[in-house]
């Protein structure tokens, strides 16, 4: 049988010191997190490769199916940790530009209706992510909450906006039960130019 071969992700780096009301420290931390879960995603896909090359595949296998179910975890963690960064700068402004603030207002009303929304998904009880997604048939934007990196997140939709609200993004600069403050801070920081950057053009039905 053929060897098999998986190409390894390689971490990013971001250049993020400075920003309003999340610390450098919570920076570094939160860094070596994702460089965790880059570093797990390469591991399961070689056992998984291991396992394909060897003919051990097989869904009664508690093994397979325990790599298979934990690489959508791992590999979750790291994507939306990669769109988390990339939608963040230390020259944030308050407002998204034109089309990105168009596209928002369409879906809610108006800008802060939108941000209102946003901000409440992320201060839900429970640790997750609360993302801004576009369908991009219909080029709506809506807000979803995501468990675990993997539960919740909507097929074929474009992640907009990232945000992260498990307690490992702000604990070191706020406690748990501030977590609206954390919140008010990642939008201090957000990259709108970066989000704006990632609206879809819709196709139709």
């Amino acid at each position: 049988m053929a060897t098999l071969t998986q190409e390894a992700y390689a971490p990013k780096k971001w250049n993020l010191a400075g920003l309003q009301g999340i610390s450098d420290q919570t920076l570094t931390v939160h860094f070596g997190l994702y460089e965790g879960y880059v570093k797990n995603t390469n591991l399961l896909n070689e056992q998984i490769a291991a396992k394909i090359a060897a003919g051990q595949v097989a869904g009664a296998d508690p093994g397979f199916a325990e790599l298979t179910r934990r690489l959508g975890f791992e590999y979750n963690g790291m994507v939306l940790h990669e769109y988390y960064f990339d939608n963040m700068t230390s020259s944030g402004t308050t407002t998204p530009p034109g089309k990105l603030h168009d596209a928002l207002a369409a879906s809610f009303g108006d800008f802060e209706t939108w941000k209102k929304d946003f901000a409440a998904v992320g201060g839900m009880r429970g640790v997750g992510w609360a993302i801004a997604y576009q369908d991009p048939k219909s080029g709506r934007i809506s807000n979803h909450w995501i468990t675990l990196h993997e539960d919740g997140n909507i097929a074929g939709y474009k992640p907009i906006l990232v945000m992260d609200v498990w307690e490992h993004a702000f604990l070191l600069d706020y406690k748990p039960a501030e977590r609206s403050k954390y919140i008010e801070s990642f939008f201090a920081n957000v990259d709108w130019g970066v989000a704006e950057s990632r609206l879809l053009t819709a196709t139709g039905h």
